[in-house]
C-alpha cells in the first residue's frame, strides 16, 4: 500500500464493509481473490482486528478465483450457450453474496465485538519503480513457495496415486481404468451424497480431482468421457497430475504439449461428449456449477489458512464451505428442476 492508491480503495470501501461487520482494508484482500485466493488470504496480515482478519480469512476463498474459470467456461458454453453471459456473472455475484451472509453471521454470532478500529495512514501517491516491483515479486514468490509448494506437491502426488493405481490390464481403456482406480472407487463411494444434487460418480470423481487444484477437475472430466478409441489421444492432451491411464505419464510427456488447434478441438469434443451422454442435465450442470464454486477450495488455500489463522479454522472452513456448497447446490437444482 506504499503508493497511496490500495490504502485510499480501503478508506474509501470502509463504509460499504462495516455494513458486514469488516473494516475497509478487508476490501483488498477479497479483491485480490478473484485472482488466487492464496495471496489474498496472506494479504490479510494487514488487518490488525484480529476477529476482522479471520472473517476475511474465512470468506475469501468464496471469491471465485482464476482457477475455477476453465470450469465454468467449459460447463456454462456447453449447457449454457445461450445465457452465458448471465450464469457467468450469476455464479460470482453467488460467491460473494455468500461471502457477505457468511461474514454477518460470524460477526453476530463468532466475534461480536470488534476489537481495534479502523485507522489507516494515507500515504502520498508515488510511482512505483522497476526495482521495487521486481523485489516484491521475487519476495512473494519464494515466500509462496517456500509455504504452499510442499503441500501442492504432496496432494497432487497423493491424487495422481489414487487415479494410477490399482494398475489394470494394459488393454483395457483409459475411462475403464479410471472408474477402477481407487479415485473412481471412492468418487462410487461418494455418489449418494451427490445424487440428490443430479450427480453422478464420474462427477464425484471430478470434484474429489480439484482438490489440489481447481484446473484438474476439467482434465478429470476430459479422461473420464473420452472418446471410447481415442483414449489415448484424449490422455495425452491433459496434464500429468491429473491422468490415470493404464500407460501412465511417461507416455504422456513423450506425446509432447497439444497445440493451440488441437486443445480448441478437444474442448469442442469433450462439450459434445458431455452432452451427448446424458450424465448432465442443465439442473444439474448449474449444482456442478455451484459446487465447485463454493466447496472446500484448493489444498494451498487451505494450508495458507492454517498458517495465518490456525489448522482449527482451517478444519473449520473446510467443513462449512463443503457443507454450504452442497446445501446451495440442492436449491439451485431443486430450483433448476422447478423452473
Amino acid at each position: 500500500e506504499d503508493s497511496g492508491y490500495l490504502a485510499r480503495a480501503a478508506f474509501i470501501m470502509d463504509r460499504v464493509m462495516h455494513r458486514i461487520g469488516l473494516h475497509g482494508k478487508s476490501f483488498i484482500p477479497l479483491i485480490m481473490g478473484f485472482g488466487c485466493n492464496v495471496p489474498a488470504i496472506m494479504a490479510c496480515r494487514t488487518i490488525e482486528s484480529r476477529s476482522s482478519r479471520l472473517i476475511t480469512i474465512l470468506i475469501t476463498p468464496f471469491m471465485s478465483c482464476s482457477a475455477r474459470i476453465p470450469i465454468y467456461l467449459l460447463l456454462v458454453a456447453t449447457f449454457f450457450p445461450a445465457n452465458a453471459t448471465a450464469v457467468m456473472i450469476g455464479l460470482y455475484v453467488l460467491g460473494i453474496a455468500a461471502a457477505v451472509v457468511t461474514a454477518r453471521l460470524m460477526r453476530r454470532f463468532l466475534f461480536p465485538v470488534d476489537e481495534t478500529p479502523f485507522v489507516m495512514e494515507l500515504p502520498p501517491y508515488r510511482l512505483p519503480t522497476w526495482k521495487t516491483t521486481l523485489s516484491h515479486m521475487w519476495d512473494k514468490c519464494a515466500q509462496y513457495l517456500r509455504k504452499m509448494g510442499g503441500m501442492i506437491l504432496v496432494a497432487s502426488v497423493v491424487v495422481w496415486f489414487l487415479s494410477y493405481y490399482p494398475r489394470t490390464d494394459r488393454t483395457a481403456g483409459t475411462q475403464e481404468h479410471y472408474e477402477n482406480s481407487y479415485l473412481g472407487r471412492l468418487g462410487k463411494s461418494c455418489e449418494p451424497v451427490f445424487s440428490p444434487l443430479g450427480l453422478d460418480w464420474k462427477a464425484g470423481v471430478a470434484i474429489l480431482s480439484g482438490l489440489p487444484a481447481k484446473e484438474i477437475v476439467v482434465s478429470t472430466l476430459g479422461v473420464l468421457y473420452a472418446e471410447p478409441d481415442g483414449g489415448r489421444a484424449s490422455a495425452q492432451a491433459l496434464p500429468a497430475s491429473a491422468i490415470g491411464g493404464a500407460d501412465g505419464p511417461t507416455e504422456i510427456l513423450v506425446a509432447g504439449t497439444p497445440s493451440a488447434e488441437e486443445e480448441e478441438d478437444e474442448i469442442a469434443g469433450l462439450s459434445q461428449r458431455l452432452r451427448e451422454s446424458g450424465d448432465f442435465t442443465t439442473a444439474s450442470a448449474l449444482a456442478f456449477l455451484v459446487f465447485t464454486l463454493l466447496y472446500i477450495p484448493c489444498i494451498a488455500t487451505v494450508v495458507a489458512i492454517g498458517t495465518e489463522a490456525g489448522w482449527k479454522w482451517a478444519a473449520f472452513s473446510v467443513v462449512y464451505d463443503t457443507a454450504l456448497a452442497w446445501f446451495v447446490a440442492w436449491i439451485t437444482y431443486h430450483l433448476a428442476l422447478w423452473l
